[in-house]
C-alpha cells in the first residue's frame, strides 16, 4: 500500500479503540488453551498489544512476558489491572531476543501477517524456537486467507450498516507478494475516517514448512480454541508446534 508505514499502523488512537473493535468474546477459551500448553508455567507473546490474551493467562497463573512494536499499545496494557506485572519489551518480534526461554510462545489474531515478507515470517519462527524450552511448544492463530479466491483479487465488503455509521472494508490482494492491503472505512455523521493495514496472507501448509526450517514441527492443529476440528470448513487454525529435535544444551 502506497505510503503505509508498518510501525505507525498501531499508533495512539489505533490503540485506544483497539479493545473495542478487536475484543472477540474468544478471549477466556484462548486463554485456557494457551494456560494447558505452557509446559512450564511461562509464556512468551509475541506482538502482546493491549494484553487481549495475556492478562486473562496471567489470572490464570501462567507468568507472561510480552514483546510489542508499538508502545501506544503498551500503554494501553499497562493501564490495565495487572498490566504493570508483566515484563514488556518494545521491539521486533521477530528479531527481538529476550534472556530466558519459555515453555509457550504463542502469537495470536493473525498478527504474523504485519511481517510482510516470507522471509521476516519465517525468521519469526526461528525467533519463537529460539524462545523456546526443550520441552516447550509455539503456538500460531491464524485465519484461512480468502482473499486469494475472490474475484480479481479485490473487494469491498459492508462489515455494519447502521441508521448513523457505515463500516466498510475495501481490499485488493496481490498474488505475487501475497500481500493484503485493506482499509477500514468508516462513515458517520462526524465526517470519514480510515484505518489502513497490510498484511502477507500465507496458509497453513506454508507455515509448516517455515516450522521446518527454525527446527520445528507440528504437533496438533484445531480449527478453533476449544478443541474443534481443522478441515476445510474452518475459517482459521490454532496450530502447535515442538522442536523437531531436543534443544542443544
Amino acid at each position: 500500500m502506497e505510503g503505509f508505514d508498518p510501525a505507525l499502523s498501531f499508533g495512539p488512537q489505533v490503540a485506544l479503540d483497539y479493545d473495542v473493535e478487536s475484543v472477540r468474546g474468544d478471549e477466556d477459551a484462548t486463554a485456557e488453551f494457551l494456560h494447558s500448553r505452557a509446559r512450564d508455567g511461562t509464556a512468551l507473546e509475541f506482538a502482546i498489544g493491549t494484553g487481549r490474551i495475556a492478562l486473562p493467562l496471567a489470572r490464570r497463573g501462567t507468568p507472561v512476558d510480552g514483546i510489542e512494536l508499538s508502545p501506544a499499545m503498551v500503554e494501553q496494557l499497562r493501564a490495565k489491572p495487572g498490566g504493570h506485572e508483566l515484563r514488556v519489551r518494545i521491539g521486533d518480534m521477530s528479531r527481538l531476543r529476550l534472556d530466558r526461554a519459555y515453555g509457550l510462545v504463542y502469537l495470536v489474531f493473525n498478527t504474523i501477517g504485519n511481517l510482510l515478507t516470507q522471509d521476516e515470517q519465517v525468521r519469526c519462527f526461528e525467533n519463537a524456537a529460539a524462545h523456546l524450552a526443550a520441552n516447550g511448544v509455539f503456538v500460531l492463530e491464524c485465519r484461512v486467507p480468502t482473499a486469494p479466491s475472490r474475484p480479481a483479487h479485490q473487494y469491498v465488503d459492508a462489515e455494519q450498516v447502521a441508521v448513523g455509521k457505515v463500516v466498510l472494508d475495501v481490499c485488493r490482494y496481490d498474488p505475487v507478494t501475497q500481500i493484503l492491503d485493506e482499509q477500514h472505512v468508516r462513515i458517520g455523521a462526524g465526517g470519514i475516517t480510515l484505518s489502513p493495514i497490510s498484511l502477507r496472507l500465507a496458509g497453513a501448509p506454508e507455515f509448516d514448512l517455515m516450522a521446518r526450517i527454525a527446527g520445528l514441527r507440528l504437533v496438533e492443529r484445531f480449527g478453533g480454541w476449544n478443541g474443534e476440528p481443522f478441515n476445510a470448513a474452518s475459517w482459521r487454525h490454532v496450530s502447535v508446534y515442538a522442536r523437531s529435535s531436543p534443544a542443544t544444551p
